[in-house]
């Protein structure tokens, strides 16, 4: 199943945190296939009262939020990700890519919704600064998420199978082996990217050491026990859509017996970690991802 539900809510939940225009919301939820009718429905049940005022473009989530000037997610100036093109299963990828300069493992990362935004490949140099070979995917590839229209890339992913997603996913696997063969691999998505973590596990991908979903959306009725990863599972605690779901995983990784360990930020919401978005949390993102180098550090090593 595409995650289509999943990003209507996500839609929902930032007009109702008044992150978006109530003109912003109907577009994107429109793109997804929702009509106004319905759109309006989704939109009230989530407190919309169809008043503007209070919002305007500045507060899109796509913009920094006033605390991002102390980013912790921001890259050392002398790493920099490199913009590649990359093999996939149904033609060229776009990806961005670093490394340190002897990595110990490599490492994927997965984007949200909004696709492979500036923010990403800043994870990936962060990553490469701290001793890994580093890839992310544009999953809106072959025209890439900087070609597509505002609102555009959340719809494109919603409908998108999540096979070939998961296919995509592997072939960055296959590009970081490429590049620094031999290493361990490990992945982290955020949001949606959280999910495809899931997904990605889900499908069995045998060459994973270590996996962390940020706030991701877990699949239902999901099987992990084609994975040997361990797990650490990074929630944020006023999250509670994508809260809902946490109880499923940690059966999950119990069922499958895998190693694992379930954080919750209490007092950080959504999107956390994102530096350039409006739900960052500077102590939370610092936090979190310390316990990733940790966890990256014990299982990929």
């Amino acid at each position: 199943m595409a995650f289509r539900e999943y990003i209507i809510g996500e839609v929902a939940q930032d007009r109702a945190d008044g992150l978006i225009t109530r003109r912003q919301a109907l577009g994107r939820l429109g793109r997804l296939g929702l009509s106004v009718a319905a759109a309006s429905s989704v939109l009230a049940a989530c407190g919309d009262d169809g008043d503007d005022a209070a919002t305007s473009d500045a507060g899109s989530s796509t913009t920094p939020s006033s605390t991002s000037t102390t980013a912790s997610t921001a890259p050392a100036e002398e790493v920099v990700a490199e913009s590649i093109e990359l093999d996939g299963p149904r033609g060229t990828l776009l990806g961005a890519y670093a490394t340190a300069e002897e990595p110990t493992a490599n490492v994927l990362v997965i984007h949200e919704n909004r696709g492979m935004t500036d923010h990403f490949p800043d994870v990936v140099a962060r990553l490469a600064q701290d001793g890994y070979a580093a890839l992310v995917v544009d999953l809106l590839s072959p025209e890439g998420t900087a070609s597509l229209p505002e609102g555009e890339a959340p719809a494109r992913l919603a409908t998108a199978p999540v096979e070939d997603l998961v296919a995509d996913l592997q072939a960055g696997i296959d590009e970081l082996d490429r590049r620094a063969p031999g290493l361990k691999v490990g992945v982290v998505g955020f949001c949606f990217g959280g999910g495809m973590t899931w997904s990605l596990l889900a499908a069995g991908e045998d060459r994973l050491a270590a996996a962390a979903p940020f706030y991701g959306p877990f699949p239902a009725g999901a099987d992990l026990s084609g994975t040997d990863a361990a797990v650490l599972a990074v929630y944020a605690g006023l999250d509670t859509r994508v809260n809902a779901s946490q109880a499923d995983a940690v059966a999950a990784l119990e069922a499958a017996g895998l190693e694992h360990e379930v954080r919750t930020f209490e007092g950080a919401d959504h999107a956390f970690f994102n530096d350039t978005g409006p739900r960052y949390d500077a102590a939370a993102a610092t936090e979190a991802y310390d316990a990733l180098l940790a966890w990256f550090g014990q299982h990929l090593s």
